[in-house]
């Protein structure tokens, strides 16, 4: 009997013990922003307009705007390191910073190691075309010369190669089969192609929709054929805490629900990339 009670005894200790290193561990990084009522945020500083340094040598850009106003739903200061972007996508942060901005997208494989808030941009694809060319759909590329940057999900798309690892991912929907993918080292090379005339190099470039609108307003004459897919882009966090991840997702939300998000996605690139479409 006496055998018997200690057993129980010990047991209940050990289960009291788990308990109590789980509850402490979670909402721990949630409690400490709280307590120092600081929000570190890991950004980039050569991140065009997700974030950089401007002349002042001031952190300015989209994800910047957006952390801020996370830090204000929290009751908190945002304050901003440095680390390159290899160190936030590797995890293992060890509190030196609390939430890794960058637009990451939230991949399955890097869900094994990070925790992800709810989804505050999407980056969407588009086709565009010279301003001479017949195109009126995204259909009427089949079998043309379509230009990519090379090692990038545009070139994964003309290929007809992609396949979505993000987090709610839906099946792509392939909208042409281009007759020849020419690969470029950089956007803008394959929008000077493109710029001599349709079909002269070029029939299309498959781009960012923000690159392609740059192109546009700088001069250049082409025109967007249409949207071919869009990828999502979400805070990071280290995984465990499952408060501190609600209230980061709850701030996004929030400022969706209010427009702010909206708001600061037209001020930077001119379209609300808040949203899916």
């Amino acid at each position: 009997m006496y055998k018997i009670t200690k057993t129980i005894t010990a047991a209940s200790i050990a289960i009291a013990s788990v308990a109590f290193c789980t509850s402490a561990y979670a909402g721990e990084v949630l409690q400490r922003v709280l307590d120092t009522k600081t929000l570190k945020v890991a950004v980039g500083t050569d991140w065009g307009t997700i974030s950089s340094l401007n002349t002042n040598h001031e952190l300015e850009g989209y994800d910047i705007d957006v952390a801020k106003g996370v830090a204000k739903y929290l009751g908190v200061k945002a304050e901003f390191v440095t680390p390159g972007w290899d160190l936030i996508v590797a995890g293992h942060w060890v509190g030196r910073w609390d939430i890794g901005m960058g637009q990451m997208t939230p991949t399955t494989e890097r869900a094994e190691k990070l925790d992800f808030s709810e989804n505050y941009y999407y980056g969407h694809v588009v086709a565009i075309v010279h301003t001479d060319s017949k195109a009126k759909e995204i259909a009427d590329l089949n079998g043309e010369i379509v230009g990519v940057t090379t090692g990038t999900l545009e070139e994964q798309y003309a290929n007809q190669t992609l396949t979505p690892n993000w987090i709610g991912a839906r099946p792509i929907e392939f909208k042409f089969k281009a007759g020849q993918v020419k690969a470029y080292s950089s956007a803008n090379v394959a929008f000077d192609d493109l710029r001599l005339g349709d079909g002269i190099r070029l029939n299309a470039v498959i781009t960012d929709r923000e690159s392609a609108a740059r192109a546009i307003k700088s001069g250049y004459p082409l025109r967007v054929l249409g949207t071919l897919f869009s990828a999502p882009g979400a805070i990071s966090m280290m995984k465990g805490d499952k408060e501190f991840q609600d209230k980061i997702s709850a701030a996004i939300k929030s400022m969706k629900d209010d427009g702010t998000l909206s708001k600061i996605s037209i001020k930077w690139y001119g379209t609300d990339n808040s949203v899916e479409k």
